[in-house]
């Protein structure tokens, strides 16, 4: 994969590359609709791939935040043609890498010594390169590691690349500007999070420690004098990343321990922890033929609320749905339903909230959930398409649900796809919380 040997860093050049794109997916449409003039019964699969190609390709030179939206809607595989979320989920661990000189700058800005001066050995090819850094492999002391280098410009560019990938997004995802302004806030300060690697690794350091008890998870050891504000190194992990993972074949047992591991890791997190690494993408668990998983990245950290953690999962209980007025509630509690609807309103966005509380907590009904049933994920992809067509969302006056939602439901989403393409069934019902209890 070619190297980039600098990345734009002002507003203007960041800006000029959207731009470009927005001439190339031009150029595209008129293409199509040439084409679909001699034959009228032209799909629009061609369009979507080189749409995707040329969005992808001006991301991934501009790396950061615009980067991160592709790996993020890559997992939403309900809201993007497969040509889209294909693309984008190269941003996930095969982003085109830095060149040596600006890894070495770096390492001169933060510690003023070459990375061969600090290590006894360092591999100045990249190993994998995502959205917000690349990683490196080290030696020191015998120990081989991992060291994470962010991209330059990265953290200094969230807040206007979040403003000028907008409309891109609005444009791709159908969505209402409000929609999207409504999170924005959230999205920012997650992204600015990301690119603080002190703050990585006392989150790192801290979860890691909290979940040490769950047999078969494997965490790195971090090393704080070794790493800094934009480096960060740790322990290498041996294993797999999903896609490689699976084309090795594995046993459905080993892929039932590994979905299990998953499902616990995140359970406690949540239910205990009270907080929770909020970006279970394929690029940040390492698998094992024995079943053994290893965590990294725990730069994405969302804490939840009590309030809204109470409110969230009383409405997965079952008997709370029978009791209507407790309901009703929780949905304004949660900002489903607002003091201003009409009572129409009320009933219709009521009837529409039960019914996907149903069919997401149809995994914690359960003893037992077997995530290889595509039939169950092409229900809840149907249903996002239906969503993403109603005129009553669209033209309602408020944007309805909490902003701490976005990264609980985004978990839940990317633990669910996880455990999708594992085809793995998983022991899901935890009786103490879906009885209101907190552990």
């Amino acid at each position: 994969m070619k190297e980039q040997t600098s990345i734009p860093t002002t507003k203007v050049a960041r800006a000029g590359q959207f731009v470009k794109a927005g001439i190339k997916v031009g150029g595209n449409y008129i293409k199509h609709y040439s084409k679909k003039l001699v034959n009228p019964e032209l799909s629009r699969d061609e369009l979507h791939q080189d749409n995707a190609a040329d969005i992808y390709g001006a991301l991934s030179e501009l790396k950061g935040s615009a980067l991160k939206m592709a790996q993020m809607l890559s997992m939403d595989r309900g809201l993007l043609p497969t040509a889209y979320s294909s693309k984008f989920a190269m941003s996930q661990y095969s982003a085109p890498p830095l060149s040596g000189p600006l890894v070495v700058k770096t390492f001169r800005t933060y510690f003023g010594q070459s990375p061969s001066q600090l290590f006894d050995k360092f591999d100045i090819n990249s190993m994998n390169a995502a959205s917000i850094g690349q990683v490196h492999q080290a030696w020191k002391d015998g120990k081989k590691l991992a060291v994470k280098i962010q991209y330059p410009g990265v953290a200094e560019s969230v807040t206007s690349d979040l403003k000028i990938a907008k409309p891109l997004a609005v444009r791709l995802l159908n969505l209402d500007e409000r929609q999207i302004d409504r999170y924005m806030g959230e999205v920012e300060s997650k992204l600015l999070e990301e690119t603080d690697y002190e703050l990585e690794l006392r989150r790192s350091v801290e979860i890691s420690e909290a979940c040490k008890h769950i047999e078969g998870l494997i965490f790195p050891k971090y090393y704080r004098e070794l790493s800094s504000k934009r480096i960060l190194t740790m322990d290498w992990l041996e294993g797999l990343h999903l896609k490689e993972f699976l084309e090795t074949n594995p046993s459905q047992a080993v892929r039932n321990r590994i979905g299990q591991l998953l499902w616990n890791f995140y359970d406690h997190q949540i239910h205990t922890l009270r907080q929770v690494h909020a970006d279970p993408h394929p690029g940040n668990f390492l698998m094992r033929a024995d079943g053994t998983m290893g965590v990294i990245d725990f730069g994405c950290v969302k804490v939840i609320p009590d309030y809204y953690y109470d409110n969230y999962f009383r409405l997965i209980n079952p008997d709370t749905l029978q009791d209507e007025a407790l309901t009703q509630q929780i949905f304004e509690n949660l900002e489903f339903l607002h003091v201003s609807d009409s009572l129409k309103d009320r009933k219709f966005f009521s009837d529409l909230f039960v019914q996907m509380i149903h069919m997401l907590g149809e995994p914690f009904a359960v003893d037992t959930f077997d995530f290889g049933n595509d039939e169950y994920f092409n229900k809840v992809y149907a249903f996002a398409d239906e969503l993403s067509k109603l005129e009553e969302l669209r033209s309602s006056k408020v944007v309805r649900g909490s902003q701490d939602g976005l990264y609980v439901n985004r978990t839940y989403y990317g633990l669910y796809a996880l455990l999708n393409e594992l085809k793995a069934e998983v022991v899901t019902n935890k009786p103490d919380w879906l009885r209101g209890k907190k552990n």
